[in-house]
């Protein structure tokens, strides 16, 4: 059995999202439990030169949308990083989500040799499909949905490795 793009791609970018979702969700309810500002957790870094919470979740979000539009060949819609609360960091990921759920099969399986073309300030880094799905989009959404995990675990919200993986 073979594995194809689309497989290997939205799948798993969708179900990341929605783990992240559930655990922004007990992100919220635990400052509401313990009385904290919410804002506290949002703005929260785990160190001075890394993004907080929110920029985190709208990194995972932006990577997810536009590497699966990249391989699709089309526009990723627009999001602007305004989100400034727990329901507005879950809405940017649910209707994240929800895009990524209309591109096809037919549009990401083949593209296993497309060239893609990614600018990054004054370069532009040219990968093959493949490539540019297995060893920067995924590992990229990986990273900022881990992120955002690690600051609300460190601090205190009761949220493990099921919560993660979205088995819980």
């Amino acid at each position: 059995m073979t594995l194809s793009m689309y497989q290997a791609a939205i799948p798993p970018m969708t179900r990341s999202l929605n783990s992240l979702v559930g655990i922004l969700e007990k992100g919220a309810a635990y400052a509401e439990a313990k009385k904290i500002e919410p804002q506290v957790l949002i703005n929260f870094r785990l160190y001075p030169d890394m993004f907080p919470l929110s920029k985190q979740v709208q990194i995972a979000s932006d990577i997810a949308r536009r590497g699966a539009a990249r391989l699709a060949g089309v526009e990723a819609p627009a999001m602007e990083d305004k989100e400034t609360t727990f329901p507005e960091l879950i809405t940017r990921l649910k209707e994240t989500v929800a895009y990524l759920e209309t591109l096809t099969l037919e549009q990401i399986d083949g593209t296993e040799t497309k060239t893609i073309e990614l600018p990054v300030g004054s370069e532009t880094f040219t990968f093959d499909g493949q490539s540019f799905l297995l060893y920067f989009v995924l590992p990229n959404v990986y990273f900022h949905v881990t992120t955002a995990y690690d600051i609300l675990r460190h601090c205190g919200v009761e949220v493990g490795k099921r919560d993660y993986l979205g088995v819980s």
